[in-house]
């Protein structure tokens, strides 16, 4: 492929983001060790990243030119078929770019092994420049990831790497109707989880280990089970239903293909949300009147493989 320019995504460091709440290193400094904290630790963290970014941009720019983009402003940007996309940060900064990169490959980097796990991550500030020069000779391998999908009867849609919340925007119950496999019911929760395969480790999980760590108190020996999804499904689970008069618990979990989408209703006046990912501020209102179909979307990420 013709790639003309390699787009570098990052984030900024704790302790950049810091500086921009306190005006200056030495108030933030002040803060954090007047409570007790090891500011040393967040200068560590920054100087490794920033030694892993010098180093990346270094290597990339005898290759190719290259265009630095904050996370926040992914977003907004137009990528193209002739970028190369270098994330280099924790595994959420993939989640969060892949939702936007409209299928362009994406290198993904881990700038610090002993801090983060990279179960996104195949590539360090050491190896990565191999995954830069296959994708450019067009001789690279990868893995596709299909997104969630939530779609609203105004037109509006949200797409999802990880997972999706469809719920209360605050700690209070969500109202909804919801429709399932040729079933439908009214509920109240404190929300939906919509997973991803590569999400169904994440936010999900901890629905499972809530609902096995009650049911052991019950049942000795019970073994934690989670369902293996294929690239083409979801998994959905309702949190915490409340049975009432109005109220049902019949539809709590299922898995999700084009033969099997969810349906969701909203019944709330106000403070309904969807985001995705666990970005609060990646969002769409989900109040009363509103439909949001959620399914697996044609769209999907494409992740360079070491």
């Amino acid at each position: 492929m013709s790639v003309e320019y390699a787009i570098i995504v990052k984030n900024k460091t704790r302790l950049e983001t810091l500086i921009d709440r306190f005006n200056t290193k030495q108030q933030a400094r002040f803060y954090i060790e007047r409570l007790g904290g090891r500011f040393e630790e967040y200068q560590i963290e920054h100087d490794i990243f920033h030694e892993s970014l010098d180093l990346v941009q270094k290597r990339i720019s005898k290759l190719v030119k290259y265009k630095i983009v904050e996370r926040v402003y992914v977003s907004s940007f137009l990528f193209s078929e002739k970028h190369l996309i270098v994330t280099i940060g924790q595994d959420g900064l993939v989640a969060n770019t892949a939702k936007y990169s409209k299928g362009v490959p994406i290198v993904a980097i881990n700038p610090d092994k002993e801090r983060y796990d990279g179960v996104l991550l195949p590539f360090d500030r050491e190896n990565f420049i191999s995954g830069v020069e296959n994708v450019m000779s067009s001789r690279y391998s990868s893995k596709t990831v299909r997104f969630a999908e939530a779609k609203l009867n105004d037109g509006q849609r949200l797409l999802a790497f990880n997972d999706l919340f469809i719920g209360p925007s605050t700690h209070t119950s969500a109202r909804y109707k919801i429709s399932y496999d040729q079933n439908t019911e009214e509920q109240s929760s404190s929300g939906i989880i919509v997973s991803t395969p590569a999400g169904s480790t994440g936010w999900l999980s901890s629905i499972f280990n809530m609902s096995y760590g009650v049911a052991g108190i019950f049942e000795k020996d019970l073994k934690l089970k989670r369902p293996a999804l294929k690239e083409d499904q979801l998994l959905f689970a309702v949190r915490e239903p409340f049975q009432s008069v109005r109220t049902q618990i019949g539809i709590i979990a299922g898995v999700l293909d084009q033969k099997f989408p969810l349906t969701v209703e909203s019944l709330m006046p106000t403070g309904g949300v969807i985001f995705s990912d666990g970005i609060e501020s990646d969002y769409l209102k989900f109040n009363a009147g509103m439909i949001a179909t959620i399914g697996v979307s044609q769209e999907s990420a494409n992740l360079v493989l070491a």
